[in-house]
């Protein structure tokens, strides 16, 4: 087993590493200044396809061509890309796999959280230098954001709205003018050729802080849809299954497509609020069922018939995190959930199994 087998979530650039050097050995097309790809090689690495020397190249985002295209061509101009969606939309995952074939590193990452302060967007001290020495770049450390503007790459700044609006502000200046000011060196980085930020946010999140109109116009948007039918969310839920399997040692053939199935259609009445052939009316809970978290639901199925059970999925092994994924609030989801087993699931003959697994732990 090799060094990356034994990492639980190797980054992208190292997990299609042969994926990445196949695409630059054959990319003959215009590329921006310190990008490892063209832009073309960059959409292709995104939604897949076989190059002329018949590697593979596999599908990391399956959806529209056009907005894979957009987002690209918006990082090869001088605005920056912001993808919003709701929760599990792939907006983090696109984000690290345009990083990585942009820049060939996905690591300048800032997550950004409620408390956050301006030095995780700018710069920090070492403070035992500090003291010793004053001010001094020696002295400096750099925020991702300052790194990859000193090397031309990417920078990835996840969930932007959880960040307080004074401290997303930070970010104008840098976006705008294409510098990072250190007033306490008199000095400041300016941003090399192939610098841009990747940042994600969603609106269905609690505590989310509004982005001032200034800093909103620094950026172009893209909004990350869910999938648009049924077979195209499970083809999604069924290869990340596989690939999370992997990692986790969980064999792909103890999640049936069947089940991948039931679960996806379970997720996508009650998101739209009507069952699939349109015919009846179902309640929405508050939590947001998105694709990843039908996948995290699979992959828990998938240790629980593999630890404790047959080796395959059933509907016991689905029944206590599905509750749990939809269930947030003790009172009101309940009870949506408590309408629709009876309502919908009750009254399909062939997920009996599934009603009665769900109903003895609401």
């Amino acid at each position: 087993m090799s060094k990356i087998d034994k990492i639980l979530r190797p980054h992208a650039e190292q997990t299609y590493e042969k994926e990445l050097k196949a695409l630059l050995k054959i990319d003959d097309k215009p590329k921006p200044t310190n990008w490892k790809l063209s832009p073309w090689a960059v959409v292709t690495y995104l939604l897949g396809g076989k190059l002329e020397d018949g590697t593979e190249i596999e599908i990391k985002y399956f959806g529209s061509r056009r907005l894979i295209e957009v987002a690209v061509a918006t990082l090869a101009t001088d605005r920056a890309l912001m993808l919003v969606g709701i929760p599990g939309t792939a907006k983090t995952w696109v984000s690290e796999h345009l990083a990585a074939a942009i820049s060939g590193n996905s690591t300048l990452l800032v997550q950004g959280t409620a408390g956050m302060n301006e030095d995780a967007l700018r710069y920090g001290w070492n403070y035992a230098k500090l003291l010793a020495e004053g001010p001094s770049k020696n002295a400096l450390v750099p925020s991702p954001v300052m790194n990859a503007m000193e090397t031309g790459k990417i920078a990835r700044v996840e969930e932007l709205t959880r960040i307080s609006s004074d401290v997303q502000d930070t970010l104008i200046t840098v976006l705008s003018e294409k510098i990072l000011p250190i007033p306490e060196l008199n000095t400041e980085v300016m941003a090399q050729r192939g610098f841009n930020i990747i940042a994600t946010a969603n609106d269905r999140d609690k505590g989310v802080n509004e982005l001032s109109s200034a800093l909103r116009r620094r950026f172009n948007t893209v909004v990350m849809p869910l999938p648009k039918s049924l077979e195209e969310e499970v083809k999604i839920v069924k290869t990340r299954v596989d690939k999370i399997g992997k990692t986790l040692e969980l064999p792909s053939e103890a999640a049936p497509i069947q089940e991948i199935q039931r679960l996806v259609t379970i997720f996508r009445e009650l998101r739209s609020g009507k069952t699939e052939n349109g015919r009846t009316k179902v309640k929405s809970p508050s939590s947001t069922l998105s694709t990843a978290e039908a996948i995290s639901v699979i992959n828990n199925g998938q240790a629980l018939a593999t630890h404790f059970g047959d080796g395959k999925i059933k509907a016991d092994d689905l029944a206590a995190s599905l509750t749990g994924a939809i269930v947030k609030d003790p009172v009101q989801d309940k009870n949506i959930w408590l309408e629709y087993l009876e309502t919908v699931v009750k009254e399909r003959k062939e997920w009996q199994d599934l009603y009665r697994a769900c109903r003895e732990l609401v």
